[in-house]
This record gives structure tokens, C-alpha cells and sequence, in this order.
């Protein structure tokens, strides 16, 4: 279970002393509650690998914002904690595809729907994204599509 294992994490952290990723993972625990309670679950159950993996990309996507807005504010001590999080965060996220694994996929899937232009993006971009079950981001299997749709 990915929260058991982030409880490790954290109290191999405590005994570290390292306050960064003591609270980044203190963060993701807090976090996992809060989704058991919104789905009206008691706080003390264990939340499944598969919700638990929604809300550490959630957390991810949030560090990155977050230090994108920062880098922008000129705050770089700020931008640079994210990115620090982030790091810890995605070391317990499922390795993401490649681009050129994706490019794989989208070029097989492209072949079976028969999509020839722009106009079938969005039905291609879905199947794909369906196919690599989450191992993908979004943003990058748009632009892999968008590269050999023109």
C-alpha cells in the first residue's frame, strides 16, 4: 500500500532529521485524509493505491504551479522548496512514459482509428491516454499527437 509506505517514508525521515521531506510527506498524509473524508469515508481507513496515486499527482501538479509562479515572482528560495517537494513526491509516483513511448501508442492508435488530421485530436489524444493508464502527462501526449497530426 502507497500509504503505508509513505508512513515509512516519513518516520525514516523523523529519524533523519530531514525537516523537508518530514513535512512534504506529513503533507501527502493529510492529504490522503482529506480525500477519504470527501468521499465520506471514516479518516482512519486506508485509502486505495489507486486514490492515493490521484492525490500525489494532484500534490505534484500543485508543487509545480506553484514553482512556476515563484520562478515568475522572482522568489527562487520559494521556487526551489517546491521543486524540492516535487522531487519527493514523484519518487513515489509510477515511473511516466517516454516521449518516444508515446509516440509509439499514438502512431499504433493513429493507424487503427484511421485519423488522418487535427480534426481527430481529441478522440486519439483520449485513446492514448487510456491506453498508457496514467504512466503519461497529458500535456505531452497532446504535443506528441499535435507533432504528426499537422
Amino acid at each position: 500500500m502507497l500509504a503505508a509506505q509513505i508512513r515509512t517514508g516519513m518516520v525514516a525521515a523523523m529519524k533523519a532529521k530531514d525537516d523537508l521531506k518530514r513535512d512534504t510527506l506529513r503533507g501527502a498524509l493529510s492529504a490522503f485524509t482529506n480525500e477519504l473524508v470527501a468521499k465520506g469515508r471514516k479518516p482512519t481507513e486506508e485509502l486505495a493505491d489507486n486514490d492515493a496515486l490521484t492525490v500525489l499527482k494532484r500534490l505534484a501538479k500543485q508543487r509545480k504551479e506553484a514553482a512556476e509562479v515563484y520562478t515568475k515572482g522572482g522568489r527562487a528560495e520559494l521556487a526551489d522548496k517546491e521543486l524540492s517537494e516535487l522531487k519527493i513526491i514523484e519518487s513515489y509516483l509510477p515511473q511516466m512514459a517516454s516521449r518516444e513511448d508515446i509516440e509509439k501508442v499514438a502512431r499504433a492508435k493513429k493507424d487503427e482509428l484511421g485519423v488522418t488530421d487535427a480534426s481527430g485530436a481529441g478522440k486519439l489524444t483520449g485513446v492514448v491516454m487510456k491506453e498508457l493508464a496514467g504512466t503519461a502527462d497529458g500535456n505531452l501526449v497532446k504535443e506528441v499527437i499535435a507533432s504528426f497530426l499537422k
